[in-house]
């Protein structure tokens, strides 16, 4: 019982961390706006924290979901 609430509980947290993470180019970058050379942007401070914290919870939420599929 404490996994699947601990489950839902790093879903929630997931797809709110998911949300926050911003796109510089938007629908630009889509239609071919991104002024033809394009740049690489490094992320930093809390962007750059947003963004492991996301990849942390997304390698746990994939452990919690193997582990309640085989027990």
């Amino acid at each position: 019982m404490f996994v699947a609430i601990f489950h839902i509980i790093i879903s929630v947290a997931l797809v709110a961390l998911i949300l926050l993470q911003e796109r510089s180019a938007g629908l630009s970058g889509l239609f071919g706006g991104e002024g033809g050379a394009g740049f690489y942007q490094a992320r930093r401070g809390l962007e750059k924290g947003v963004f492991v914290s996301t990849i942390v919870l997304a390698v746990i939420f994939a452990a919690l979901s193997i582990y309640q599929l085989i027990a």
